[in-house]
């Protein structure tokens, strides 16, 4: 290795691009290699779809609200930047499903919507006895034929009938997604309840088994925490401050876009807005899939993203004083059955799951509208939101004052759909990218999850990636990322 130094430019300032940038320099540093990281975000704020808001003693997220515990990378780098003590488990509570203008609990013991216990789902009032015994027809299904892909729905209503489906599956999947099940593919979003099926044959009984297969530590770690969920006591903005300040001086610049990228004999010219430019060894693409097909419009392997759909959501949060809810009801949310003529998708009750966001006597409520093939509504002017979320709202509540305040959050063609044959596509282009444009490599939500710890686990696989392609190799790094 010689003296000269290596530069990677990261373009995107989520939390992709941010823990890319973290974990480069950290172990650059660690191992004394001369790497200069520089990260290039196109607004004047990093975090992407992170934002907090911290108004009048309310903690109100207008993007992600917190991630899954289990999934460790976002705990792990809370750690590395000074953040542990902020971390807070959901408060436990009941949820529902809105079908036919009435709340049903969820069944108790189901994992997604995948029943694990008999006596829940036997007595539930959500399907109708023709339903339940379709649904136990998993019991005696032969395994699905291998295939590359299929979508969600069919491996879904193949298993446990449309009804199951359709009132319980549908709304908790596509709600992750914002997608039509139908469309959205299996293999890229969740491959383990193939994986399931394939092992034990019936998705019930292996559920069941997956459960009880768990450790025994796991189970009794699990039973004393609060809830699945993470987010930080201060917001997760926060989060993105503290990765921000752990970063190295000087390099990120922001409110810089990139207009151009030229490949050239040895590394890239990145062309900013204004007129200047910087030089890479190798770029970390961290931007949504249309932004880099933009960037590279020359290249046709990156045409298929022109295809890659993307919907449009909104997150309305409500602020009122405790007294204006007449009828409370007793649980942390609801999810909304596509066959329910409503506009909301679901509605937590932040004030009873998140309590610390919320001030005594205070009830905050957090509304999301917008899917595949309803996204119009994230169109309409603030008024008629409002107006159209509290109509909704008061079919199952009484709301007898106006809300406080209102924050209403676009996010348009925000989330990126995983449709059949996603996974082969994103392999095909990567196998490509790595043979056309050596250095380049791609990370974030358009590719391998959507959830805070599944970008920062694609950053710290672009940090390996990087470190291969420039030729510094350390057991550490490998271990670690």
């Amino acid at each position: 290795m010689g003296a000269k130094k290596s530069k990677v430019v990261i373009i995107g300032g989520g939390i992709t691009g941010l823990s890319t940038a973290y974990y480069l320099q950290k172990h650059a540093r660690e191992n004394q290699w001369p790497i200069e990281v520089t990260l290039v975000e196109a607004s004047h704020r990093l975090g992407g779809k992170i934002q907090t808001i911290v108004k009048d003693g309310y903690v109100i997220e207008k993007g992600p609200d917190s991630f899954l515990a289990r999934k460790q990378s976002a705990s792990r780098l809370a750690k590395e930047v000074g953040m542990s003590d902020h971390l807070v488990h959901n408060a436990s509570g009941q949820s529902f499903v809105l079908v036919n203008e009435r709340l049903f609990p969820m069944p108790g013991g189901s994992i997604m919507g995948i029943p694990t216990q008999i006596a829940p789902f036997v007595t539930t009032g959500l399907f109708s006895a023709v339903g339940k015994l379709r649904a136990a027809a998993d019991f005696i299904l032969p395994r699905s034929n291998a295939v590359q892909d299929q979508s969600l729905g069919q491996f879904f209503r193949r298993r446990l009938g449309n009804e199951v489906v359709e009132n319980l599956i549908e709304p908790l999947l596509s709600g992750i997604y914002a997608g039509d099940i139908d469309q959205l593919s299996l293999m890229s979003t969740f491959p383990q309840f193939y994986q399931v099926e394939q092992k034990y044959r019936s998705l019930i009984l292996g559920m069941k088994q997956a459960s009880n297969a768990a450790p025994n530590k796991e189970k009794k770690t699990e039973k004393k925490s609060n809830g699945l969920f993470l987010t930080f006591n201060t917001g997760l903005s926060s989060f993105v401050d503290a990765i921000e300040s752990s970063l190295e001086a000087s390099s990120v610049l922001k409110g810089f876009r990139v207009e151009d990228i030229k490949k050239q004999e040895t590394g890239y010219q990145v062309d900013l807005n204004g007129g200047e430019s910087l030089f890479a060894d190798s770029i970390v693409m961290a931007v949504p899939h249309q932004v880099t097909q933009s960037l590279f419009s020359k290249y046709e392997l990156f045409d298929c993203l022109k295809d890659m759909p993307s919907t449009s959501v909104a997150t309305v949060a409500l602020a009122f004083d405790q007294k204006a809810i007449k009828k409370d009801i007793n649980g942390t949310g609801f999810v909304v059955s596509r066959n329910s003529d409503y506009t909301i998708t679901a509605c937590t009750w932040t004030h009873k799951k998140w309590p610390h966001t919320t001030p005594d006597g205070k009830v905050l409520l957090r509304c999301y509208i917008g899917r595949s093939g309803d996204q119009t509504v994230v169109d309409l002017s603030d008024d008629q939101i409002v107006k159209i979320v509290l109509e909704d709202l008061n079919r199952t509540m009484d709301i007898s004052m106006d809300p406080e305040f209102v924050i209403i959050s676009r996010w348009n063609d925000s989330m990126p759909q995983y449709t059949v044959g996603h996974k082969q596509r994103i392999e095909m282009i990567k196998a490509r990218v790595k043979e056309e444009l050596p250095g380049i490599i791609l990370a974030g939500s358009s590719y391998e999850g959507l959830g805070l710890p599944d970008c920062i686990d694609q950053g710290e696989s672009a940090v390996k990636e990087a470190f291969t392609y420039l030729n510094y190799q350390s057991n550490a790094v490998n271990q670690a990322v």
